[in-house]
């Protein structure tokens, strides 16, 4: 299986333009905003010694912080842009990057077959996959878990919709960073809020923990406040 030939150009035209600053993508949050709080509630049910695989790493930002928690920290993404920003940004070496399409199940179980059992972090990646491509995605964190891995999943819920409408609401529409996102025809939020939970459920995964959250951005509301986007965690196993 692949993705679609729009899906992957869309991913690779936007990182292609991105030139690595901290912050230029709207969902490259500093740590303290994700995968900080997010090991917080993956750690008390993952074996840190085990490697963590960060699914859709774009440039790397939460991966290298990953890289301190876990013994072995592997970014992998779809677009060979990002993968490049990754590499550079990652100047001290703490962690490791390569391309993977999720939804290439071959690629996706040699993978496994290279670094044995994982914990998988995954922040936003199932709602702005294509429909079609949603169950390989949530397959893919199945395969990777093996017997002894965990994973933290985060993804975006309906009610991010409003505030992302809210956002574009401005006399000048989108802010910059957010049209880029729209220029480029990704298509954020659009995964159905119990979509997320069956496909990861008919995965062959077992929710062990879940809870409301916001996924912070960085760009702000018309009024100057950040946008947080309505999102559900869970904390899954192999079942």
């Amino acid at each position: 299986m692949d993705v679609s030939l729009r899906y992957r150009e869309a991913w690779e035209g936007f990182w292609r333009e991105t030139s690595g600053t901290p912050g230029e993508a709207i969902w490259d949050c500093d740590p303290s905003l994700a995968s900080i709080p997010h090991s917080e509630l993956l750690l008390p049910h993952a074996d840190a010694s085990l490697p963590v695989v960060d699914l859709g790493c774009g440039n790397g930002t939460q991966t290298r912080y990953l890289a301190t928690r876990f013994a072995r920290a592997i970014g992998v993404d779809l677009s060979d842009a990002a993968i490049a920003l990754a590499r550079r940004a990652d100047t001290a070496g703490t962690a490791e990057f390569e391309q993977l399409n999720l939804v290439d199940r071959d690629a996706v179980r040699a993978l496994r077959d290279r670094t044995g059992d994982t914990n998988v972090y995954m922040r936003a990646v199932i709602h702005q996959s294509e429909p079609q491509d949603r169950t390989a995605v949530a397959e893919a964190v199945a395969e990777l878990l093996g017997v002894r891995g965990r994973a933290f999943v985060a993804e975006l819920t309906s009610a991010s919709r409003a505030v992302l409408q809210q956002a574009s609401a401005g006399p000048d529409g989108p802010p910059e960073k957010l049209r880029r996102v729209f220029d480029h025809g990704l298509k954020p939020a659009g995964a159905e809020d119990e979509e997320v939970p069956g496909l990861l459920r008919a995965a062959g995964l077992t929710i062990l923990a879940s809870g409301d959250t916001v996924l912070a951005q960085t760009e702000q509301l018309p009024d100057g406040t950040r946008i947080d986007l309505p999102a559900r965690w869970f904390v899954l196993a192999r079942a």
